[in-house]
């Protein structure tokens, strides 16, 4: 990742187009690179999961499966990026509980880095609606009287009243996620 410290832009292909995950993905990658223009390019990268993943498994191939793929876009030469990035949000039940998070997957060319979020603790009734088959942000929408929450906030803002965001989870888990990339030297077996 050294090699991008002193660009002076760096294209991002992230494998989303919520704004919520691009958003995420420019705050994070400006934060780490201030001196460098970002350049975010938002596309539909295919999960290959399902709409609403219910284990961390599934969640974690979904952000992988993402980020392959804008990997794949760029080996192609249909997009021009120097790093990739995919968020997937996803549910489990945990031993203490099902919860939601999500998983981060970052790449260049060569490298792959995967994170993970914090946890956000569920409502038992909120996880039965899942396991019936709906998604996370239709159940909050029910729930508060609120409409595509999940290009907002999310279930975070709504859950915590407002005291943390989707958008400010995504970041900070992009954030860790990147430590390396940008280390390499560090994380070489």
């Amino acid at each position: 990742m050294q090699e991008l410290s002193g660009q002076k832009r760096i294209r991002v292909l992230i494998g989303s187009t919520n704004p919520v995950k691009i958003n995420a993905a420019k705050v994070a990658i400006c934060q780490l690179f201030p001196e460098s223009n970002i350049e975010c390019i938002a596309t539909h990268a295919p999960s290959g999961v399902a709409d609403q993943p219910m284990t961390e498994r599934e969640t974690r191939l979904g952000a992988l499966n993402r980020v392959r793929y804008c990997q794949s876009m760029a080996a192609s030469g249909e997009q021009e990026a120097e790093l990739f990035v995919a968020m997937e949000g996803g549910v489990d039940k945990l031993e203490y509980g099902p919860a939601t998070f999500a998983y981060i997957a970052v790449a260049t060319a060569k490298q792959v880095s995967v994170g993970r979020s914090a946890l956000l603790p569920l409502p038992s009734s909120v996880y039965h609606a899942l396991e019936a088959g709906e998604e996370l942000g239709d159940v909050m929408d029910r729930l508060f009287n609120t409409k595509n929450i999940k290009q907002q906030g999310g279930a975070i803002g709504l859950l915590t009243k407002g005291h943390a965001t989707r958008e400010s989870i995504y970041t900070q888990a992009l954030i860790l996620a990147m430590a390396p990339l940008l280390n390499p030297e560090l994380y070489q077996d």
